[in-house]
């Protein structure tokens, strides 16, 4: 007998009514688990989404972050506290954001009246991202450069820097010693070295790094936020 003649008022049109909605249900629960699986993955990228700039002429600006691997912005209660460690006035200011990434941190020093911030950045994906935000405030006190931070820090001229940000991937032990005790040298004799590290630094590795000295320190979850100065030096 076929489909059309079957009437389903009848015990059996009523019993392949059953079996063909269950069947017709079937490729449909089938076709929806991957969709769920994907929505359910789409948190996993780390370093999506955006940071706002606290303070200055460009207060409440939002600025978007790339989907970056190990890409991690200085989290805004973090920005806060540096700042007003800082005075939050910064005209005048000569600025080094050695491993910009976001810009947060360059881009907050630039919001507050810093005479010149230069953002050097070695990843070209993030520099790109960089001068476009840059032409967006129309920052004219920004600088984006493309290179090794290191290698940049190490370029300055001797004890011209009224502030130094040192901001390097976590999972890159090694940069950090190299990097204060060139910013150790970049830095004038009451400027500041800003360290942001995965660990808090002693007296003695802040000595042995470029005759640096604790002025502040604050933790932040997995953050540990140092403003260091010049020890000062023995008449």
């Amino acid at each position: 007998m076929s489909r059309n003649s079957i009437k389903i008022h009848t015990p059996a049109g009523k019993r392949w009514l059953e079996k063909a909605t269950a069947e017709a249900a079937a490729p449909k629960a089938t076709a929806a688990a991957p969709a769920t699986k994907v929505k359910a993955g789409k948190p996993a990228p780390s370093g999506a989404g955006e940071v706002r700039i606290i303070g200055g002429q460009w207060r409440r600006t939002r600025l978007p972050v790339a989907q970056h691997p190990g890409l991690r912005p200085t989290p805004d209660r973090v920005r806060e506290t540096l700042f007003n460690w800082l005075g939050q006035d910064l005209t005048g200011w000569h600025c080094l954001d050695a491993f910009a990434g976001t810009g947060a941190l360059g881009f907050e020093a630039a919001s507050r009246g810093a005479t010149n911030v230069l953002m050097n950045e070695q990843d070209a994906t993030l520099v790109l991202q960089l001068q476009r935000l840059r032409e967006r405030l129309d920052a004219q006190s920004v600088r984006v450069l493309r290179g090794d931070g290191i290698g940049c820090l190490r370029q300055v001229a001797p004890g011209t820097l009224d502030l130094v940000l040192i901001d390097p991937p976590f999972d890159h032990a090694d940069l950090f010693e190299p990097a204060l005790k060139a910013a150790a040298q970049a830095v004038s004799a009451t400027g500041y070295v800003y360290l942001e590290a995965p660990q808090a630094w002693t007296e003695e590795q802040l000595a042995e790094a470029g005759g640096l000295q604790l002025f502040r320190h604050l933790k932040a979850g997995a953050v540990h936020a140092h403003l260091l100065r010049k020890a000062p030096q023995d008449e």
